[in-house]
């Protein structure tokens, strides 16, 4: 596993941070909008409730009547709403004393005690309407409701009508029991979905990161090798002066050559950023490997044949990928030859080294893959296939005949290609 850098541990520590605010914004204010839910929930209850025992408190008082100073009770137990309510009883204080029964639909034990009943008559006494009063019956608190009924011009007897307020409050709590639920799953699923946008938010910005790693480990290992040849011809001129003017000329040559190299660096990351497409153009690849393999600074057991062939490439591009190839053979071929051929559309490079196994010849073309000498290659073949594949080709490792490694960089031919002389070009050396 690769370890993060502080930059991209930053990047998660922010993703971590803006799924939390996430979080917490969405509880927040889920969290309102359920105090919201939860208080009109409970006073529309009670408003249900209260309007409920109003309604046929009022109804039943309008049902009752007076005649010749009698309270007349016949029509009560037939009537719709004396039948509907859940508790029913009717007070009376003739001559102004104190409030009796009259009626009980079940038991006076379903009705308030008597010092209850006092109060809620003094109230209709004092209200002269229909009022609404809690009072306990056998330790439960039920919600009433007392309409007064007219004897003329005084208030002569009640109709009081009850309800258990407990199968509301039930209903209320399961409904904040669902709502504590369904809060608690909606602020996980935010959360998760939070976390998602921001890791796809925050995808560009380590993909750039990697992509800056990458290029500094490609140009690390591009730049390595022409820089040390450079300080070497530098030092030798200086401790030589009669070799001055030929150092002097060969450091022009490797100036020149890092200058290519830094220039293909640049389009490469440009490339790999979409800030830049690729611009092929038809190219001698024969001869394009042949100067890239004469640049190189060690290029004495390195054996060139090749064939006319053209292609359509970028000539940076394909010089980096010829020079990782040749190099990555002369690095893991253990000293051996090297062999460099091309044919229309192919480039073969073959080592006489103790090859690769068959396990790690496809996973020695990703990135960072590094492992024994045998194997480890760094950046260089995952450069060579980014290449092919940006020209429509590909990259292949196998095993050469008779023992080694042979590596391929196969791309598409141009279409006015002519075969030609197949030659064997002799590297000059140094």
């Amino acid at each position: 596993m690769t370890p993060r850098t502080p930059a991209v541990a930053r990047l998660h520590r922010a993703r971590w941070a803006m799924t939390l605010l996430f979080a917490a914004t969405t509880a927040a204010c889920l969290l309102v909008l359920a105090v919201i839910a939860v208080r009109t929930d409970g006073r529309s209850r009670t408003d249900e409730l209260d309007n409920g025992i109003s309604h046929r408190a009022d109804g039943l008082a309008r049902t009752l009547y007076y005649d010749g100073g009698v309270l007349h009770l016949d029509a009560l137990p037939e009537d719709d709403l004396a039948r509907s309510a859940e508790n029913l009883g009717v007070l009376q204080a003739p001559d102004h004393t104190r409030p009796q029964i009259r009626y009980a639909r079940d038991s006076p034990t379903a009705l308030p005690g008597q010092a209850a009943l006092d109060e809620i008559w003094q109230q209709v006494q004092h209200d002269q309407e229909t009022i609404l009063v809690s009072a306990d019956v056998d330790g439960r608190e039920y919600q009433w409701a007392a309409a007064p009924i007219w004897d003329n011009d005084r208030i002569d007897a009640a109709v009081l009508v009850g309800a258990d307020p407990a199968p509301s409050l039930a209903a209320h709590t399961r409904l904040l029991h669902w709502l504590a639920t369904g809060c608690t799953a909606l602020v996980l699923a935010a959360a998760a979905v939070g976390h998602l946008l921001s890791g796809r938010a925050m995808r560009p910005a380590l993909r750039g990161l990697e992509q800056q790693e990458q290029f500094l480990a490609e140009a690390a290992h591009e730049l390595r090798t022409p820089l040390a040849t450079l300080r070497l011809v530098v030092e030798n001129g200086s401790t030589t002066p009669a070799r001055a003017p030929e150092a002097l000329a060969e450091a022009v040559r490797l100036v020149d050559r890092l200058g290519r190299l830094v220039t293909g660096l640049l389009a490469r990351a440009r490339v790999e950023a979409g800030t830049q497409d690729i611009e092929l153009t038809p190219l001698r690849l024969d001869q394009l490997v042949e100067q890239t393999v004469e640049e190189l600074p060690d290029h004495s057991g390195i054996t060139l044949t090749t064939e006319a062939a053209i292609v359509n490439g970028d000539p940076e591009l394909l010089a980096q990928a010829v020079r990782n190839l040749v190099e990555n053979a002369l690095r893991h071929g253990g000293g051996t030859p090297v062999d460099v051929s091309v044919t229309p559309g192919r480039i073969a490079v073959r080592d006489h080294g103790p090859g690769i196994p068959a396990e790690d010849r496809t996973r020695v073309f990703e990135r960072r893959v590094t492992g024994p000498a045998s194997t480890g290659t760094g950046t260089g073949l995952a450069i060579v296939r980014w290449v092919a594949e940006l020209h429509g080709g590909t990259a292949r490792l196998s095993p050469a005949p008779g023992g080694g490694a042979l590596a391929e960089l196969l791309l598409p031919q141009y279409a006015n290609t002519r075969a030609g002389a197949t030659r064997t070009v002799p590297v000059p050396s140094r």
